[in-house]
């Protein structure tokens, strides 16, 4: 069994050759996508080991028997399978460019059908939106900052928990902006409305420089800290179960779309690379209230 440290992306000479493979495939990425290839790694090597199997020398119909195990035995769904497969695509086409692997035993592996919900995408409308901000500020600065970042500006859950105060202490073009450092490393400048910047004003207090957003115990605030925080305000909020930070930036991505703006200017706000994915949340836009199904039941009930 492999230990969980030997698949960061460092090099020894103790390590073996499907742990250098490792390592170079995720010296490829950091922050959370390499995280997330860690783990996927780790649970495909362990996989491995426990079956008498060398990652390197995996053959095709041994990927198809993890694809079962992921889906049958751990219960991933086949999202989450379709992306830890993705990864082992990655990971193999690697060690093939380096002349680890003669060929990848990934190229036919039948990857699951995903089907993606496109009203799953809308988040909250505008008026549960506007209830949650409520919340949010009549329970602290930092709540207030944390869904503002999220639900009105839509950043990711850890773009947010990383912002600094001096991030969004610049003035550019007569704005004061916001500088992230978004999804692949991409820095974005984001334009603060008033009603954010008082928002983080508020939150930062006193303080010139340093992390904005920290938890009540005085620790720094991360991804899982920042969901409980959003499921808590939910809650107090009234608003449905299974709320968690992504829906804030599905949220503010529709509500952009419905408050007027282009597609194109939608595309910039979300930082979407693809024009597709801002597509997505353009088409499910009144999709329920454009159903055919109101016409037939109006047409039929003439007749009935």
């Amino acid at each position: 069994m492999t230990n969980s440290n030997t698949l960061a992306p460092t090099f020894s000479p103790r390590m073996t050759e499907e742990e250098i493979a490792a390592a170079a495939f995720l010296a490829r990425y950091k922050g959370d996508t390499r995280t997330m290839y860690i783990s996927d790694l780790r649970i495909y090597f362990e996989w491995c080991y426990s079956n008498g199997i060398k990652p390197l020398e995996a053959e095709r119909v041994h990927l198809e028997f993890f694809a079962r195990y992921l889906e049958e035995v751990r219960g991933n769904g086949p999202a989450a399978t379709c992306r830890r497969l993705g990864t082992l695509k990655g990971f193999y086409r690697i060690a093939e460019a380096d002349d680890r692997i003669k060929r990848s035993p990934m190229t036919f592996v039948r990857m699951p059908k995903v089907i993606w919900d496109e009203n799953a995408a809308m988040g909250l409308d505008r008026v549960q939106l506007g209830t949650l901000i409520q919340a949010a500020r009549a329970k602290s600065p930092t709540d207030a900052a944390l869904v503002t970042l999220m639900g009105m500006l839509g950043l990711r859950v850890s773009e947010a928990t990383s912002v600094q105060i001096e991030d969004f202490a610049e003035t550019k073009s007569g704005h004061r902006v916001l500088r992230v450092l978004g999804k692949g490393g991409k820095p974005a400048t984001i334009p603060l409305p008033v009603p954010v910047i008082r928002m983080l004003d508020a939150c930062a207090g006193d303080r010139k420089s340093g992390q904005l957003l920290y938890t009540d115990l005085g620790t720094v605030m991360d991804r899982r800290s920042a969901y409980r925080r959003i499921k808590s305000l939910a809650k107090r909020a009234g608003l449905p179960a299974g709320l968690h930070p992504h829906t804030l930036r599905h949220s503010a991505i529709t509500a952009a779309l419905d408050s007027g703006a282009t597609l194109r200017d939608a595309q910039i706000f979300a930082r979407h690379s693809d024009p597709r994915m801002t597509n997505r949340y353009d088409r499910n836009r009144g999709n329920l209230d454009r159903h055919a199904a109101h016409g037939l039941a109006a047409y039929l009930a003439g007749a009935a």
